[in-house]
């Protein structure tokens, strides 16, 4: 098992959290390498959790199906539950986002593509379509009268 944490100053805002719904899924970008010869994917690849493929040899089904280019094992990786919301704390601490249930291969980077969610700390404001690509977000709620900002990101695949 594997875990994504994330680490990030809020702001402002509490609940961060990836906008992954059933009508419109979050795809979780990394880059991943096999177990077996070490070999890391040169690309990002996308994994969502209401997407299921096949594995070979009818073994079953797993939300990412891949077959390393270099030893030609196939590998798996199945999403365990839906994402934790990231709470606000002071000082900020890393929390578990997502676990992962990878077999025969390790997600070694992460890439925060998609919209993330996020509401007003105080107000209860829904920040929707928030891009945290860059590495921070800053906006204005309204209802507080104050800007909101998310900042010092850092994110962690950490053994579960």
């Amino acid at each position: 098992m594997f875990a994504l944490e994330l680490k990030a100053e809020l702001t402002g805002v509490t609940n961060l959290r990836p906008d992954d719904s059933q009508d419109n899924p979050f795809w979780y970008m990394f880059k991943v390498q096999c177990t077996s010869c070490r070999e890391t994917h040169s690309n990002y690849v996308g994994v969502n959790r209401f997407e299921t493929n096949e594995m070979s040899g009818s073994r079953g089904e797993a939300n990412f199906v891949w077959k390393c280019k270099n030893c030609k094992r196939e590998s798996s990786a199945s999403i365990k539950a839906a994402p934790k919301p990231y709470e606000q704390s002071e000082p900020a601490k890393a929390q578990r986002i997502i676990e992962f249930d990878c077999r025969g291969l390790e997600f070694v980077e992460f890439k925060p593509e998609g919209d993330w969610l996020a509401e007003g700390l105080e107000s209860g404001t829904k920040f929707t379509g928030i891009e945290l690509v860059d590495g921070e977000w800053f906006d204005y709620d309204e209802k507080a009268g104050e800007e909101v900002s998310i900042k010092d990101i850092t994110w962690e695949i950490r053994r579960a």
